[in-house]
């Protein structure tokens, strides 16, 4: 990268995040590769700080981009947020979530378009980074999800803003069982704007410096290909998918697939059966809040929901059992999600 470097990174770990301006557009790079650069502390601080040092440039766009191919940001350091629990550290969580959750906000408000560039990986954390900007462009390698009720968590940076506002009750799914969406599904949903093959991502710089004046919308679509929205999985079961989301409980969408007789509705009840049960009350409860919330409002209680969520035994054995184990065999407290959640932060 050239011109103007910016950002100051970890002393234990230079370079994790790389950040200048090139012919008026700044650029980000998030470059944890072996991690598939899931989010620390230094990163998001790092990330903050050249936004915020570029909030008065005349700057055509910002590009926020991963190194690795395989992940644009595979989330958060959440076995480091474990270990804080572990360890008593409390002060340490708070200091990663509520300066992700001020970046979220900063960037959501950001006076200069962001043009996320989505190839690999883009799960939880990393939906955070891209999703309240302007632009999302996806490639054919892209995954995203909110994969949270799987370690006993709930989806956050957000998610209880811009989830409940997705199309039907597309978002009510998408948090309670962590799908995994392709490119085609991103599209078709919204949370991706744009697609872009991946060999032609390293255009995009050079497309928006040269361009100025002409719509991003317009640039992106030039790079763009043939959209796949139309192969899109979520369309195909849209109907199923609302009528059952669409219900007021965590108990009536159980019960709504078991009457559904399709092959979508027998996969969907085994992921809810094989999820965090406090997560899926959690989740649920915030993510009907969420639709009275203003972003600020939903980043707030989730924020106060990460105190306690963090502590509790799901949290502690669903990420042993995804990333520090390995073992895929988490035993949950409880058998059964009855009921709602009433944590008074949701």
């Amino acid at each position: 990268m050239t011109d103007v470097p910016l950002t100051g990174t970890d002393p234990l770990a230079p370079d994790v995040v790389l950040a200048d301006v090139h012919r008026g557009v700044g650029r980000i790079l998030l470059n944890r590769p072996k991690a598939l650069n899931a989010l620390t502390t230094p990163m998001v601080a790092a990330i903050d700080r050249a936004l915020e040092a570029w909030e008065n440039t005349p700057l055509t766009a910002v590009v926020l981009a991963g190194t690795n191919p395989k992940a644009f940001c595979a989330g958060g350091d959440i076995r480091a947020i474990r270990e804080n629990s572990l360890a008593g550290d409390t002060e340490a969580s708070e200091r990663f979530f509520a300066g992700e959750y001020r970046l979220n906000a900063r960037i959501a408000e950001y006076p200069v378009p962001i043009v996320s560039l989505i190839d690999g990986l883009c799960l939880g954390g990393g939906l955070g980074l891209s999703v309240h900007g302007g632009f999302r462009a996806v490639t054919e390698n892209a995954v995203m999800a909110m994969p949270e009720t799987a370690i006993g968590f709930f989806p956050d940076i957000g998610a209880s803003y811009f989830l409940p506002r997705l199309p039907g009750a597309i978002g009510m799914y998408l948090g309670l069982t962590g799908h995994r969406l392709d490119a085609a599904d991103a599209l078709y949903t919204g949370l991706a704007t744009h697609f872009i093959p991946a060999d032609r991502l390293s255009k995009v710089t050079d497309a928006l410096a040269g361009n100025q004046g002409v719509p991003i919308d317009t640039l992106l679509n030039g790079l763009g290909d043939r959209s796949p929205v139309a192969s899109s999985g979520l369309a195909k079961v849209r109907g199923e998918l609302d009528w059952a989301f669409g219900s007021v409980t965590v108990a009536e969408i159980r019960e709504r697939l078991h009457r559904l007789d399709s092959p979508w509705a027998a996969a969907t009840r085994d992921i809810l059966d094989a999820v965090s049960p406090q997560s899926l009350e959690i989740t649920h409860a915030l993510l009907t809040a969420g639709r009275q919330r203003t972003l600020r409002q939903c980043l707030d209680a989730e924020l106060r929901l990460t105190r306690t969520t963090i502590r509790t035994p799901d949290f502690l054995e669903g990420v042993r059992a995804a990333l520090v184990d390995k073992d895929r065999n988490p035993r949950w407290q409880r058998t059964s999600s009855a009921g709602e959640a009433s944590d008074p932060a949701v």
